[in-house]
């Protein structure tokens, strides 16, 4: 799906008084320079796929990053550009043999964008998120100064540590502490310090074999005991999740899928280790003969686009009732997965009985609570609902956005997650680098 300049894929809509799509650095910078001295804002445009506005520009100039398109692959790094897109990274590394870790869903994402909100994914169980896999930066800031920086450059200021959350993926506000550098601070920034231009990420070899596998379940309850017993499965690198709801609406395109299925896992784990799966399978009571695995590219791709059918499948019905779906990204630690799933159960039936479905990355205990509702008054229990469940996230350790950025649309969320005093400190960095918050107004917080 592509999106104009000025919406996204949250449905926000937007306007600007100029869009501006610079060809290299040196038209980018004459565009700062210019914004500069008419003290105009300036949004930054990454490729649209982005689910909370951070892109999507109310006042002042958008600029896409679309033509910064350098992309080169050496033994254990890329070199991309902003918009060098997913896609093309994941393909001109697999033909050297390599992979790139993070594996947001939406491919067609532009690298800019997902460093800019720390973007994860399906692999994020082993791998983690991107912060951990940029190597250097290139980034403008508002005022046309460009800083190049790698791995392990200290900022040049001093910052409070501001405290973060046990959950294991998280990326709200800028994670302020002591000594920290350059790259953990532009990541996850939201374009709201800087412009990234290109970066160095690192590469690792491609496996040299991989076990992918759709695991059915007769339960939700055999299905929760499973996750927690695989989650010490050695080299297992994808542990995802699709309730019933969910398995319904996959079942839409996907015909044979298990009617007997109550809830399952999507699997990928380096090596074929398939006769211990036989194992694994039968010690937590799932489906084995209505489960799938395969060993090759093309099961992969059935897999993923299996996964992918949901939140696909969701829109269109979201479409059909005349409300947007109402999109959670909220994490916990793990030993709070099962009481937040039932939280999430509980309000949920009493709101809107059977018009939301839960998946997602279980295996970092961040499920996506997809809410598509059918009347007004369901539509505004979820808008309330989605700070209810923010609250009860960051009640139990957890985190109000794990992958997704906070953007215009969750901006509120910044003061749950939280006190005044870390607001402010990340306020003051934001002002040493951009003094007349003109860079993303509205996204993270309000402009000032």
């Amino acid at each position: 799906m592509s999106w104009g300049y000025l919406e996204d894929a949250s449905g926000i809509k937007g306007h600007a008084e100029r869009i501006c799509v610079p060809a290299n650095e040196a038209e980018l910078l004459a565009i700062l320079a210019e914004a500069q001295a008419a003290q105009m804002p300036v949004t930054i445009a990454g490729g649209g796929s982005g689910v909370t506005g951070g892109r999507v520009p109310q006042s002042g100039w958008l600029i896409s990053m679309e033509k910064f398109r350098r992309l080169e692959v050496a033994e254990g790094c890329a070199i991309a550009g902003a918009g060098i897109t997913l896609q093309e990274l994941h393909a001109a590394a697999k033909a050297t043999g390599q992979f790139y870790p993070p594996d947001p869903t939406e491919t067609m994402a532009f690298i800019g964008g997902t460093i800019a909100c720390n973007a994860s994914g399906s692999r994020s169980f082993k791998y983690g998120a991107t912060r951990r896999w940029v190597q250097r930066l290139r980034v403008a800031l508002a005022d046309g100064t460009v800083l190049d920086v790698k791995r392990g450059d200290a900022i040049d200021f001093a910052v409070p540590e501001v405290p973060q959350p046990k959950a294991r993926k998280h990326s709200a506000g800028y994670p302020l502490k002591p000594g920290m550098d350059w790259i953990d601070l532009f990541v996850g920034a939201e374009g709201t310090l800087g412009l990234v231009i290109e970066a160095e990420l690192r590469l690792l070899p491609n496996p040299p074999a991989l076990l992918n596998g759709v695991v059915m379940f007769a339960s939700d309850e055999a299905c929760q005991d499973a996750l927690e017993a695989w989650r010490s499965v050695p080299d297992l690198r994808m542990l995802e999740y699709v309730d019933e709801a969910g398995l319904r609406l996959i079942a839409q395109r996907y015909p044979e899928t298990p009617r007997e299925a109550r809830a399952a896992l999507i699997i990928e784990q380096i090596g074929d280790d398939t006769d211990a799966w036989s194992d694994r399978l039968a010690k937590q009571h799932a489906l084995e003969r209505q489960s799938w695995f395969g060993t090759n590219d093309a099961d992969r791709e059935r897999f993923r686009q299996f996964r992918h059918a949901l939140p696909e499948t969701a829109l269109a019905v979201s479409q059909r009732n005349g409300f947007p779906t109402l999109l959670t990204d909220f994490s916990v630690p793990i030993d709070q997965h099962r009481d937040m799933l039932t939280y999430y159960r509980k309000s949920l039936d009493a709101a809107m009985p059977g018009e939301y479905c839960i998946i997602g990355h279980v295996g970092d205990a961040h499920a996506h609570v997809l809410m598509m509702p059918t009347t007004e008054q369901r539509y505004n229990a979820g808008v309330w609902l989605l700070t209810e469940f923010a609250r009860k996230a960051v009640s139990l350790g957890g985190s109000v956005a794990a992958e997704h950025g906070l953007g215009k649309s969750k901006s509120k969320l910044l003061a749950v997650q939280y006190r005044p005093e870390h607001i402010a400190a990340m306020k003051a960095v934001k002002r040493r680098l951009d003094p007349d918050g003109r860079l993303g107004p509205g996204t993270l917080f309000p402009p000032y």
